[in-house]
């Protein structure tokens, strides 16, 4: 009698898309959260690898103190507002405080040459200020330049991987 085949196929993630101004916690193992177009704006990862909970946010701009009317409707949108609540979401989830994974990407230079703004790094400085208070500090970063980054994290392991357009896909 023939040997009988052995056939792989390949688990597919639940893809679980976080918006601009937007946060996704989960603790499904099966899915992996995606944002998309991280220019200046900042992508940032919390995970627990014990638990194998997380979450991913989208964020814009650094200080909601600028429009805190949209603030209170968007509270994704900032960095003083967004970051607690991305936390409080993987807390609510079983994370522990001890064993979580910062990872942060985006923070480019887009549509500001003379660097009169410089959203991308003021974003960066909010956050890690943020971090930095509250005990914490990001454990990968991938920041600054030009180009634009989709941030994949998967929720089975924790891994991020960033992708450009133009190179192909690392993992953070």
């Amino acid at each position: 009698m023939p040997a009988l085949a052995t056939w792989v196929i390949p688990q597919v993630k639940k893809a679980l898309v976080v918006g601009v101004a937007d946060m996704v916690a989960s603790n499904d193992p099966g899915a992996e959260l995606i944002t998309y177009s991280l220019g200046s704006c900042l992508g940032v990862s919390v995970y627990d690898p014990v638990k194998k909970v997380g979450g991913l946010l989208h964020l814009m701009l650094p200080d909601s103190s600028i429009n805190p009317h949209r603030a209170a409707m968007e509270p994704h949108m900032f960095v003083d507002t967004g970051v607690p609540r991305l936390f409080k979401a993987v807390y609510e989830l079983g994370g522990d405080r001890s064993r979580l994974v910062i990872k942060v990407a985006g923070g480019g230079q887009f549509f500001d040459a003379d660097r009169a703004f410089n959203i991308g790094r003021r974003n960066q400085e909010a956050l890690q200020a943020l971090l930095a208070r509250n005990g914490y500090s990001a454990h990968a970063m991938d920041v600054g330049g030009t180009c634009s980054r989709t941030f994949r994290l998967d929720m089975s392991s924790g891994s991020v991987t960033i992708s450009s357009p133009g190179t192909s896909p690392y993992h953070l």
